[in-house]
């Protein structure tokens, strides 16, 4: 799973004012809401700093979210506003949550999970035909998987499953093989372009269908699918009856669970009578793709690149994976986010830095979330000869040099510093 990108996290429909929203994305809890003052949406950490309730439970009270648990105002910023339990005091400098810039577009909340400058940051993909309601007709809808995103997008670009997972559907069973195609690439999608030659059409589209029904008298059809790293895709058919776009994100709750969400476009039977039948003929597909991306194995797209065989029908899938690698080896991966609970349970979570940490530096360790990076993280990586290392918070009420001692202590001021002490545990190697 990658930082620094642009995700959809929601449709715009979907986040009404005056209710905050919890969601979850890259293994962390975010709340979304929208401001009294202009209904633009906020997004942060669902995590109030003080004793870790979740905000997403709280209201909205001006263009602030108000803790549950203590009544804590936080801005849209992140920083704390108020604390009703001490109103005659100063509010520490450093009582503030990650904030991530969000935007609107295409029928979607977009939330920017990284903290690179605005210059810096992938584009949101030109998705404007979502926004031509003129000449589309638009079904939206939400899966839920438990699989990894990147196998479902490999799959959702892959043309060669589908005369065998989609027989019938769009799949031909007649025809499976796959001719030569068009690329077009940039280092953030890539785009193949192909004609196949469609099923026999049945049921009522077969009465419409102008397709005679044998192979040799119907027409191939134009399609594309192309992928936006990293995590979207869009499937463009030109059917027989006019056009069909489907442009979906795969939203990754964490490695193993991926929330689809689709905006399914079409140029004919744009009456809403046809919404229906529109909306089922998608599901019937995730659903078949469903059955088998489940069961992939490994779970994970291999870091190995020569770890599964490609054939030239792959190839789309293969710039994907070259691409994601070069962002590994940049450092885009969030595995360094990740925060591990000690104890039985290893509990996971992860805090991506938002852009305020770089903008103010003043403010690098603002942020009170304790890190241990537990023996099984670095036994996964090959690193369990390295001493384990420890991120242990030390509160103190001045700016001065931290302690040596790695104990807590006492909060005595208005405003609290932090120090992350660092300890090597070299017997739990031995």
């Amino acid at each position: 799973m990658f930082k620094n990108f642009w995700y959809a996290v929601e449709f715009s429909t979907d986040l009404e004012v005056g209710k905050p929203k919890k969601v979850k994305i890259l293994g962390q809890q975010l709340v979304l809401y929208r401001k009294n003052s202009d209904h633009s949406v906020v997004a942060m950490s669902d995590l109030c700093v003080h004793r870790g309730a979740a905000l997403s439970g709280g209201s909205i009270k001006d263009d602030c979210i108000v803790c549950p648990y203590h009544g804590w105002e936080y801005d849209p910023d992140g920083v704390v506003q108020k604390i009703p339990a001490q109103p005659d005091k100063g509010i520490p400098r450093k009582a503030r949550i990650d904030s991530y810039p969000t935007q609107e577009k295409y029928m979607f909340i977009w939330v920017y999970m990284g903290d690179l400058p605005e210059e810096e940051r992938p584009p949101i993909p030109d998705w404007s035909d979502i926004d031509d309601t003129e000449t589309y007709r638009a079904v939206t809808g939400s899966f839920l998987w438990k699989s990894n995103y990147e196998r479902i997008l490999e799959n959702g670009i892959d043309v060669a499953h589908t005369p065998f997972v989609h027989g019938g559907v769009f799949g031909n069973p007649e025809k499976p093989e796959v001719p030569d195609f068009v690329m077009e690439d940039s280092d953030w999608h890539c785009k193949i372009s192909i004609e196949l030659n469609p099923p026999r059409s049945k049921g009522i589209w077969g009465m419409i269908n102008p397709n005679r029904q044998d192979l040799s008298e119907r027409p191939p059809v134009p399609v594309s699918t192309t992928w936006f790293m990293p995590n979207m895709i869009l499937l463009d058919v030109g059917t027989p009856m006019g056009a069909m776009k489907i442009f979906d994100v795969n939203i990754p709750i964490d490695e193993e669970t991926t929330l689809v969400k689709f905006v399914a476009l079409r140029t004919f039977f744009k009456g809403k009578w046809a919404d229906r039948d529109a909306r089922r003929r998608v599901f019937k597909v995730l659903y078949e793709d469903q059955a088998i991306v489940d069961h992939v194995r490994p779970e994970l797209l291999p870091f190995d690149l020569s770890a599964e065989l490609h054939i030239k029908s792959d190839q789309n899938a293969v710039k994907y994976r070259r691409r994601r690698q070069e962002l590994i080896e940049a450092g885009w991966g969030v595995e360094g986010n990740t925060i591990v609970g000690e104890g039985g349970a290893r509990v996971e979570a992860r805090v991506i830095p938002s852009p305020t940490r770089k903008a103010v530096p003043e403010l690098a360790s603002a942020w009170n979330f304790k890190e241990v990076r537990s023996r099984e993280i670095l036994d996964a990586r090959g690193e369990a000869s390295t001493p384990r290392v420890e991120h242990r918070l030390v509160l103190h009420d001045d700016d001065s040099a931290a302690p040596e001692a790695d104990a807590i202590g006492d909060i005595a001021g208005d405003e609290i510093t932090t120090t992350y002490v660092t300890t090597s545990n070299k017997e739990d190697n031995a």
